[in-house]
């Protein structure tokens, strides 16, 4: 997944405010402890961060 692709499905999904919130703050298990900043920053895929963060708030699958 392109970071452009990322950005724009979880602003759809989360608003931009608040995604711009999530990803610099909420500590994701699933991407190493890291926030989706680090994540990303540190080369992990946008799409493990996106998945991760339509768990971690159940978002419907259809929608990921």
């Amino acid at each position: 997944m392109r970071l452009t692709e990322f950005t724009e499905l979880a602003e759809e999904e989360f608003g931009s405010e608040r995604i711009a919130m999530l990803l610099e703050d909420l500590v994701l298990t699933e991407v190493g402890g890291q926030t989706g900043n680090e994540a990303i920053a540190a080369g992990v895929d946008p799409k493990l961060v996106w998945r991760a963060l339509c768990r971690e708030f159940e978002v419907p699958a259809e929608r990921w």
